[in-house]
């Protein structure tokens, strides 16, 4: 017998019946669509489920079994606190309102369970397409979500394990770039603050920033390499280290913005005339007072590329056409005195 709601019971969602059904949200959509792919036993778990929880399919569900779409697509980011997310969803957004369809915006805490969870119920809910900033180098949850048939754009950092348009930013050689500008001030203890290990844009920052180095014939010293900070106060913790040791860098370079404004307040307190450089161009920068070198690149145009790739896709879907891969080129610019030299 079936179990009921009462009238002031929730009605049970998609994910309920996933798992009761011990399946995923995915499969419980496909099952629902009635795709013939899925294994018999395991559509009849689901329909179980469904039956078992009262549950009733919505307008989006209905808008399934048409084969319409929602008019959605998600937006994946890792730190919608960070500006650098925020310009690009704004991006995204620009591009998608010129075409009818509005912006959905997950943010998942660079965890890669809550980056999992939130596709999964994307696709369930049947977006019209994803665009997402990976947390990590596992993406099967991306790659399972384009072989459902929802169109799939990366951005900031590549796909990993499957095929799908992306757009980058030129990390390596904007990060080599900012190194290459302190070593001609005569810097050669550069410390290095940067992302964790497992973020893509940190490596190939950290790869241009010890390839600047390296060709300038000065190892790299592992001891003024800090490296995991995800926000402002870590990075200023990070920095004032660096800056307490005994023979403490005389310049530092930043992988991205937050680790560029914690530096900076370290370097403030601290006094000293360490030179900064960083990644990503950031409000108020111009003002802060000390001479500053930043990688710069257009945000927004991130964003608009990865939405222009989306409706791409979208127009040719059920087709099969090569993976597109859109790099945004970076600029330095520099604010307040010149960078100073090294003693």
């Amino acid at each position: 017998m079936a179990e009921t709601n009462g009238p002031n019971t929730p009605q049970p969602t998609l994910r309920d019946v996933a798992e009761r059904a011990e399946v995923s949200a995915m499969t419980v959509s496909r099952v629902l669509r009635d795709d013939p792919k899925v294994l018999p036993a395991t559509a009849a778990r689901v329909r179980a489920a469904v039956a078992a929880l009262g549950y009733r399919r919505n307008e989006v569900a209905r808008s399934l079994r048409l084969g319409s779409g929602t008019g959605l697509v998600g937006v994946v980011v890792t730190n919608l606190a960070n500006p650098f997310y925020s310009r690009l969803a704004l991006g995204v957004d620009s591009v998608l309102a010129e075409h009818g369809l509005k912006t959905v915006i997950g943010n998942t805490g660079q965890d890669p369970d809550a980056e999992r969870s939130l596709v999964e119920d994307l696709v369930a809910r049947r977006v019209d397409g994803i665009i997402a900033v990976p947390a990590e180098a596992d993406q099967r949850h991306l790659a399972a979500a384009a072989t459902e048939g929802v169109p799939v754009v990366v951005a900031s950092r590549p796909p990993s394990g499957f095929h799908a348009d992306c757009v980058l930013v030129d990390d390596y050689g904007g990060a080599r770039a900012a190194t290459e500008r302190l070593l001609d001030a005569g810097h050669r203890r550069v410390g290095f603050l940067g992302s964790p290990p497992a973020v893509y844009t940190g490596t190939e920052r950290l790869r241009g920033f010890t390839d600047a180095l390296g060709a300038a014939g000065v190892p790299v010293d592992a001891a003024l390499v800090r490296l995991g900070q995800q926000q402002a106060d870590e990075a200023a913790v990070a920095a004032a280290g660096l800056l307490a040791l005994a023979d403490p860098p005389t310049a530092l370079f930043c992988s991205n913005n937050r680790n560029t404004v914690g530096a900076f307040r370290a370097v403030r307190d601290a006094g000293t005339p360490t030179a900064l450089a960083g990644f990503d161009d950031f409000e108020l920068a111009d003002a802060l007072g000390l001479p500053l070198t930043l990688v710069a690149y257009d945000t927004d145009e991130l964003g608009r590329e990865a939405g222009r790739l989306l409706i791409s896709r979208i127009r040719e879907s059920g087709t099969r056409r090569k993976a597109r891969r859109t790099v945004i080129p970076t600029r330095l610019v520099h604010y307040g005195p010149p960078t100073p030299r090294a003693p």
